[in-house]
């Protein structure tokens, strides 16, 4: 029953969109005015999608693994959280000592390169552009390899683990 409801409500609103059309185009009113609630029901379609998992060995050992790393994958967030506030900070302050001309004006940007340079991502928006800015970068993007790689190894083993028990 809960899977047909979802089903409803991944539908629903393209009925409603289509109704409210029809109301609109007779009444003459603007049609983007009340649409984002409607916009909001639709991302409910995606919600269709996990009905596949219950047809799939493969993929419901990968629910399981999920579930029963959470423990690992909770301790992985928080390392990544400590180390991106922690770098964010110490870049800020390397910068904005050494340097006129920054791109890290606030705790907050120093934070968004971090997580940029951590996850191996490199936008180039923002570079360090002192020396000891960039061997810190250096630094940052090495340990950030090693933080994000050290629990996946565990989470691997969880994957290599269930597959070996089914």
């Amino acid at each position: 029953l809960p899977m047909h409801v979802m089903d409803l409500l991944s539908i629903l609103p393209f009925y409603i969109g289509l109704a409210a059309d029809l109301i609109s185009d007779n009444a003459g009113s603007n049609k983007q005015h009340g649409y984002v609630a409607l916009r909001v029901c639709r991302t409910f379609r995606i919600i269709r999608i996990f009905k596949f998992v219950r047809h799939s060995k493969e993929l419901i050992v990968v629910m399981k693994v999920i579930s029963g790393a959470a423990k690992e994958f909770l301790v992985l967030l928080l390392l990544i959280l400590i180390f991106v506030l922690s770098c964010g900070t110490i870049m800020y302050y390397i910068e904005n000592n050494e340097s006129a001309e920054t791109v890290f004006r606030s705790i907050l940007e120093g934070c968004w390169w971090a997580v940029v340079t951590i996850t191996t991502v490199g936008y180039g928006d923002m570079a360090p552009q002192t020396h000891l800015g960039r061997m810190f970068g250096s630094l940052v993007v090495v340990m950030g390899i090693v933080i994000i790689a050290l629990p996946m190894t565990i989470i691997v083993s969880k994957f290599s683990s269930s597959y070996d028990g089914e």
